[in-house]
């Protein structure tokens, strides 16, 4: 058996509406979800759920059901530092979170014809955002 991708991230909000919100100015889109016994959202790179989003105290009440522990804590990077999206065109991610409001912070990296931006979700997830072959 081999790994053959990564299926999905899964986000615990105190807000999933403010995240699925949040995420929608990132650049997915809300979609298709299974009725699954606790809130949330599924976000949409295209046609992949990439992200998930569950309401904390509902998917812990459920975990806890499954006799899974969900770690306890601050929210913000800690076991993970962040998640990362590839897009396509830097300027029109860059000006769509200006609009939004949402700050993020600039990197490139010239040999690799790399962009990147950094951004933090309303639970204090880091998010990266890279697009290649662009010129820095």
């Amino acid at each position: 058996m081999s790994i053959t991708g990564l299926e999905h991230v899964l986000i615990l909000a105190e807000d999933i509406e403010q995240s699925r919100d949040f995420y929608t100015v990132v650049g997915l889109r809300a979609g298709e979800r299974p009725p699954l016994e606790f809130p949330g959202y599924w976000m949409y790179a295209g046609l992949t759920p990439c992200l998930h989003i569950a309401d904390r105290a509902a998917y812990c009440a459920h975990a806890s059901r499954l006799g899974l522990g969900v770690p306890a804590g601050p929210p913000g990077p800690g076991r993970v530092d962040h998640i990362a999206f590839t897009a396509s065109d830097y300027e029109a991610v860059r000006d769509r979170l200006d609009r939004s409001g949402v700050t993020a912070k600039h990197n490139s990296v010239p040999d690799a014809g790399l962009l990147q931006l950094f951004i933090e979700d309303p639970n204090g997830v880091r998010v990266e955002i890279n697009v290649r072959g662009s010129q820095t």
